[in-house]
């Protein structure tokens, strides 16, 4: 599985949402900055976040966006899904029936794919918020995270 800069990009937002105070909001040029992310893509992706329930938005000078729910309760896999990501093993592929060889390697591949699938749903944003709080720790406080 690669991830495309949508999941990327989702998974970074999603991020630097979860290292606000609860309830505050962030704006789209706030985030956009801190993760050197283009806003008006940005903007694209936190409303499909908004689509699957992940984030809210509120309108206004003073609006922005925050989480609908707590990081331990959101999973990667959530935020792949929401923005159209898919860890499908070989998609559209049908082996041949008289090549063994094919069905078991996509057997592999189908066992594979389950294995990742729960674990991208195992993997909270909770997880990932402690592992780059203990990136910053380690590379200075004023150290920006990378997903």
């Amino acid at each position: 599985m690669k991830l495309t800069k949508r999941g990327h990009y989702s998974v970074k937002a999603l991020l630097d949402l979860s290292f606000q105070p609860p309830g505050k909001l962030a704006s789209v040029t706030a985030i956009a900055q801190r993760q050197d992310l283009p806003a008006p893509y940005l903007e694209k992706l936190l409303i499909e976040l908004r689509r699957a329930g992940l984030v809210e938005s509120v309108r206004g000078a003073q609006g922005g966006y925050r989480l609908t729910r707590l990081p331990v309760d959101i999973s990667l896999g959530q935020i792949l899904e929401a923005v159209g990501e898919t860890v499908d093993p070989l998609p559209r592929y049908q082996p041949q029936a008289d090549q063994a060889e094919d069905w078991a390697t996509l057997s592999i591949w189908k066992r594979l794919h389950e294995k990742m699938k729960t674990a991208l749903y195992s993997i909270s944003l909770e997880d990932l918020y402690y592992d780059a709080r203990s990136w910053q720790a380690a590379h200075g406080e004023d150290a920006s995270f990378v997903v």
